[in-house]
């Protein structure tokens, strides 16, 4: 055979892929098709949820069309919360009273629906995305049944639904300027804690990572601890106004620690650290027990233990009494403040290994630096010797 003669396959065909044809969308027929199931079993959700099991539906594609005809009776406009052309049922979410009572019901069926087509969770999130992000559409009533509906896939636990998808759409400026945001969410927080308890509550929102924002649902002329404690105070939610209370106090202390921490540790002068403290005790309006408490633990955080050598561990603790004793005895004012450093002292050093045995010395030692007065340590030897809770 020449070189330049090229090898041929006589009497075969090569055969070209098939590809696969899409079949066209049609969205309409389909939600036709769910509307005339409610329609014909009455809205019976028992009802309808056996002949939606047993139908031959396309739900793989129109997982968002269906879950539209649920919530408002048929398919919307694209882009709106608007009723699209086509057949529609009066058996919504939307059409139904703003009760939990009324729209449980809905929850559960979906919950079936879920359990035998898991796939749909996704169309269920893009669905309540849109109409959480398109909240102004919606009227006042309206939007009050899907803050229940809302509230109550959480409660009963509907399959793979993250709280993100409820809470991020929610923080548009537009929409929380308008105080439709702190409207859904009240609507929320009151309908979920109807069956599940305030740490539940407080679980769904650090999943959701809004813990730490509360104050972004509120428009930003009510955007302060007192309007939070007056709006939930007002609409009976007191654990949740104790809840965020609380949180700010921590808050505030953990600030005030980070402060002089970065002081002592600079080896700022004693008078600057004590204008400091002065500062945010007046800012903050913290208690002077945890003043008194905070600078303890300052103090000693700021030591440079030497592991188990006991000697050099009473004498760095000795030393950095002797050095700070003029800011601590700023904020020991009185008997029970005192009373509350040696309580404070000797938790420390039971509970820490290379503390146990300098205990005396450093009460002493306080003694000596006038920050204990010895009514105060008679009156611990006498009442208190057990270590506090």
């Amino acid at each position: 055979m020449s070189s330049k003669e090229r090898p041929t396959l006589g009497g075969t065909r090569i055969k070209t892929r098939k590809r696969n044809i899409a079949a066209p969308l049609d969205p309409a027929a389909f939600a036709d098709a769910v509307v005339q199931i409610y329609l014909d079993n009455a809205g019976d959700l028992e009802l309808v949820a056996k002949s939606i099991e047993s139908s031959d539906l396309n739900f793989s594609r129109y997982g968002d069309t269906f879950f539209e005809v649920v919530f408002t009776g048929g398919r919307t406009q694209p882009g709106t919360t608007k009723p699209d052309e086509g057949e529609r049922h009066p058996y919504s979410i939307i059409d139904c009273e703003p009760t939990r009572e009324v729209i449980l019901p809905s929850v559960i069926y979906i919950q079936k629906i879920l359990r035998r087509r898991p796939f749909l969770i996704k169309n269920l999130e893009n669905v309540m995305r849109r109409f959480l992000q398109s909240l102004e559409l919606f009227e006042e009533n309206e939007s009050k049944k899907l803050a229940i509906f809302t509230a109550l896939a959480f409660s009963q636990k509907l399959s793979g639904l993250p709280p993100e998808t409820v809470f991020q759409p929610l923080l548009k400026d537009n929409l929380v300027s308008k105080g439709i945001v702190l409207s859904f969410i009240t609507d929320f927080f009151k309908v979920y804690l109807v069956d599940n308890s305030l740490d539940d509550l407080i679980s769904i929102l650090k999943r959701g990572k809004m813990e730490e924002n509360l104050l972004e649902f509120f428009p930003s002329a009510k955007r302060s601890a007192e309007g939070f404690s007056e709006h939930f105070t007002k609409e009976g939610l007191i654990p949740l106004v104790e809840y965020n209370e609380k949180k700010i106090f921590e808050v505030k202390l953990k600030e005030m620690k980070s402060a002089l921490t970065t002081q002592i540790a600079e080896e700022v002068d004693i008078t600057e650290v004590i204008d400091t403290v002065k500062q945010r005790v007046k800012d903050a309006k913290l208690p002077d027990i945890e003043i008194v408490r905070i600078l303890w633990d300052v103090l000693m955080d700021a030591v440079q233990w030497s592991g188990k050598n006991q000697q050099q561990n009473a004498n760095s603790a000795l030393r950095q009494v002797k050095t700070w004793a003029q800011l601590l005895n700023t904020f020991c004012t009185n008997g029970k403040l005192e009373l509350e450093l040696v309580y404070k002292v000797q938790m420390q050093c039971y509970e820490d290994a290379k503390l146990m045995k300098i205990f005396p010395e450093i009460v002493r030692s306080l003694y000596y630096q006038d920050v204990l007065a010895e009514d105060t340590i008679l009156h611990w030897f006498i009442k208190e010797q057990i270590p506090r809770e």
